[in-house]
């Protein structure tokens, strides 16, 4: 499944009740959270959603189920957010603007986390022509979250590392407010290098509170395993020769493929 129209119709979506932004956001905004992933077989994740329709709504925007994703990651030059991640540190953290295609809006997003190791996202709204750069009022915005964090990074510092696209779509239950993603058409790019998902798999995650969700205990029923898995992450070790060896980086190998191109990094998605 590689358009954003075939992976909704692939995985049922539908047939489920829809969701208004504003409706999910009241519900379960959770900006606040714990995050659960789960790399899955396309019918396995087909198998999940016809269970879920009973508890859960898709969101729905004008009756688009889905929305294509441009990620656009920062990092130091010695890489300070990839190699925290992957040492397991308390104070890790990411930095990017996120392009949502097809509405032409744009965020600078920094995610940490908290003493207790549930991550915390702050969001600032920018002009989508500012989507892959960092400039004064996003900087500023950057600089305060990650100080107020006790993180030593600003974003002087920082420069676009890599490029993730995706197509997602958004699933919530309304009555206990929490939220379920599903990620396909995954792909990465810096420089002249690329990588991909295998397409028959989906990224799911779970987001709520500390207990695992009802989504979550189901897709353990249906077989599905946690993994410690961050996009980012993920693509800058398949993309990146010589980083040093983890277990990210044998998970990518299993389920994802890498490649080279001469399209450029950070190429503009126009709004539909």
């Amino acid at each position: 499944m590689t358009s954003a129209s075939s992976f909704a119709a692939g995985l049922g979506l539908p047939a489920l009740r829809g969701a208004t932004l504003a409706e999910v956001d009241a519900a379960a905004a959770l900006q606040h959270r714990t995050d659960r992933k789960y790399l899955v077989p396309v019918d396995l994740a087909q198998t999940f959603v016809r269970l879920l329709a009973d508890s859960h709504h898709v969101l729905d925007l004008a009756g688009r189920r889905t929305t294509s994703y441009v990620s656009a990651y920062f990092d130091t030059p010695r890489l300070a957010a990839w190699h925290a991640h992957v040492q397991g540190r308390r104070r890790r953290w990411k930095v990017r603007t996120r392009l949502y295609a097809e509405d032409g809006l744009c965020r600078v997003e920094v995610k940490t986390k908290d003493g207790r190791g549930a991550t915390v996202k702050h969001a600032l709204r920018i002009p989508a022509g500012e989507h892959g750069e960092l400039r004064a009022r996003a900087a500023e915005f950057v600089d305060e979250t990650l100080s107020g964090a006790s993180i030593p990074v600003g974003a002087g510092q920082l420069t676009p590392a890599a490029e993730v696209r995706y197509v997602r779509a958004a699933l919530a239950d309304l009555a206990h407010g929490t939220r379920v993603t599903l990620d396909g058409a995954l792909t990465f790019r810096h420089g002249d290098r690329t990588a991909a998902l295998d397409p028959g798999r989906v990224l799911v995650e779970t987001k709520g509170g500390t207990r695992p969700a009802p989504a979550d205990r189901l897709l353990l029923r249906l077989g599905g395993r946690p993994v410690s898995l961050s996009k980012y992450v993920v693509g800058r070790s398949l993309l990146t020769p010589g980083l040093p060896d983890n277990d990210v980086r044998r998970l990518a190998r299993t389920h994802f493929t890498a490649g080279t191109s001469t399209a450029p990094l950070l190429e503009r998605t126009p709004a539909a």
